[in-house]
Parts: C-alpha cells; structure tokens; sequence
C-alpha cells in the first residue's frame, strides 16, 4: 500500500503540474504539518483519498479555517485499512505560540496517547522529530522531544512519520532513519511510503 507523506512546504510538482495519473495508487495522504488548509484540500479532492493530519507550528489558521475534508488525528488512534494510526502536533516551545509544547507537556500527551492507543499503534505521526534522530539539538525551535521514545517503547510503531526539519537549512534532517525495528521518515516536501 502507498502512502503520500506531505510537509512544511507545498510542492509545486504535486500543486502546480498535478497529474493524477502519477498518484493512482495512492491509498491515503498523511501531512505532517505546516501546510496550507487549502493544499490539504486540494489533495482530498484530487486525490479522492482520505487526508489525516497532525498541526504543524505555524497551522494557526486551522483552528478557524481548517483543511476541509480532511481527518485531524491530533491525540488518537484511528484505524484506516486495519492499519492504526497516531498523531501529536506541534514543536518544542520557543515563543510560547500556539501548537508549541514543553518536553513536559508533551510526556503529558504521550501518556495519555499510550493509554488511548490499547496496544501496539502501526503509524506514529509527529510534526516535530524524536530527540537526536534528526532534529537540530542546538536550536530550541528544531529539537526533538524525547518523550517520542515512550512512544516507540510501548506501542511498538512501525513506522514514525515527522516534519518540521527541512532540508534546506537543517544540517542533521535526513530523509530516512531507522530506530530499532521503527523506520523514522521526514515527510518534508513529499515523500511515498510502501507500507509493508
């Protein structure tokens, strides 16, 4: 099964030069954050597949306009083709704005996660990134949570969905990583994930 992986910035090859052709086998979208509503729209309506959704730092705007048709999974499990699905938005605090969380806040969120989720979840999906795989240690803005890593110890995820690194201008954001069994993938741009 394929899945489209969306972050942080619109793609002009999905956006602007839109084929569907090239995205037929695409099962459903899962944004990581910080796009526009109207993008996330826009691929629910192409695209004919189920959007799930997670705030990204700066989606302020969702809160009053958001993506229409599409599926928030901010703080629980929702189950798409037997595959469970989790989400928690937002980055590390640094101006105290809105979908940004302390590392205390956000253990906070994950216990109450891990209790929601009643067992093992397939596809953890984060704005931010764990602490030290592929965030940026030495800007507050950019640092993983560590509290991700209860997340892996007791729901056992195959794969963690993130953004909020981008490419261009974060030495330590790779595309892909692996911890233990959990692949770690930073859906900045786009990225499709062959679900196995």
């Amino acid at each position: 099964m394929k899945i489209l992986v969306v972050a942080d910035i619109e793609s002009n090859y999905i956006w602007d030069f839109f084929d569907k052709s090239k995205f037929s086998d695409i099962a459903c979208v899962i944004s990581c954050g910080d796009l526009k509503a109207s993008y996330l729209s826009f691929l629910v309506t192409m695209l004919g597949v189920p959007v799930f959704y997670v705030h990204g730092n700066h989606d302020k705007r969702y809160n009053s306009q958001p993506p229409e048709g599409c599926d928030c999974i901010e703080d629980k499990v929702v189950t798409y083709r037997n595959i469970r699905i989790a989400g928690l938005g937002g980055s590390m605090e640094y101006t105290g704005g809105l979908h940004q969380y302390t590392e205390q806040t956000m253990q906070k969120r994950v216990k109450k996660l891990i209790k929601t989720s009643k067992g093992d979840i397939d596809i953890f999906v984060t704005h931010s990134p764990t602490f030290n795989l592929g965030d940026d240690a030495n800007s507050i803005c950019h640092r993983g949570f560590n509290a991700f890593y209860d997340i892996y110890n007791n729901t056992f995820p195959k794969y963690h969905l993130h953004g909020h690194n981008h490419f261009t201008y974060s030495s330590n954001a790779q595309r892909v990583l692996s911890f233990n069994d959990i692949k770690v993938i930073n859906g900045y741009n786009y990225y499709i994930l062959e679900y196995v």
